[in-house]
């Protein structure tokens, strides 16, 4: 009789896919708290080189033609719209797709990301940039903003995983850091901080609900039998 290797039983071999991923997600978070730890116990947070330089950078370009997009981006990333409306418009299009599993997964995700980042924030205390163009609160590091990009950006991917979810998501997360910066609400660290919050606690959650993201995922969707049933 053949004794069951380690991946050979279906059980043991889901577990073994969801360790990489999940390790990965624990150190992303860890980092960004180290990010976060280093530039605190340096000058009371006082801003890195890179921090200075990239703002320098987007100061000089500065224009109408930027600041437009940029202040969108910060209406659709914060506030009631990015904490509130944009979450529940996604969890209620997964429930009318018939993925549960999947509204509860991101909603999970999205509570913990951004209580994360509260958290950091009231522990490190950053001070923003004197340039800052939009009206904020205190505490710069990490951005919440980018936080809730990456969460969503994650999340998708997962729930979805598609060539153009994944490239969608990357890009929305990239204009976020940008837009972050461009009006200086956040040092550039804040943003690469925020995040690897984001994604590193999408992917935390995913592990425990793999399997049934998977099974969810698997099955015929109500769509497509109906237009099979109905149609030619």
């Amino acid at each position: 009789m053949t004794v069951p290797g380690p991946l050979t039983n279906p059980a043991q071999a889901r577990r073994v896919h969801r360790f990489w991923p999940l390790i990965s997600g624990v150190i992303a978070v860890l980092l960004a708290a180290v990010i976060g730890l280093i530039i605190a116990l340096r000058d009371n947070g006082a801003p890195t080189e890179i921090d200075t330089d990239w703002m320098d950078e987007i100061i000089e370009h500065r224009s109408p033609v930027w600041t437009l997009p940029s202040l969108f981006m910060d209406y659709l990333g914060g506030g009631i719209v990015g904490v509130i409306v944009v979450p529940i418009a996604i969890i209620v299009a997964l429930l009318l797709f018939r993925r549960r599993w999947a509204a509860l997964y991101f909603l999970i995700a999205s509570v913990l990301s951004a209580g994360l980042v509260q958290l950091l924030k009231t522990t490190f205390g950053r001070a923003r940039p004197t340039e800052i163009l939009v009206t904020a609160d205190f505490g710069s590091f990490p951005s919440g903003h980018t936080a809730n990009a990456a969460t969503i950006a994650v999340c998708m991917a997962i729930v979805f995983p598609r060539v153009w979810v994944w490239a969608a998501g990357a890009a929305y997360v990239v204009l976020m850091l940008l837009s972050r910066t461009y009006l200086g609400a956040h040092w550039l660290t804040d943003t690469l901080a925020g995040m690897l919050i984001g994604a590193g606690v999408a992917v935390i959650v995913w592990a425990p609900f793999a399997v049934r993201l998977y099974d969810e995922r698997s099955r015929p969707h109500p769509f497509v039998l109906v237009r099979g049933t109905l149609g030619p």
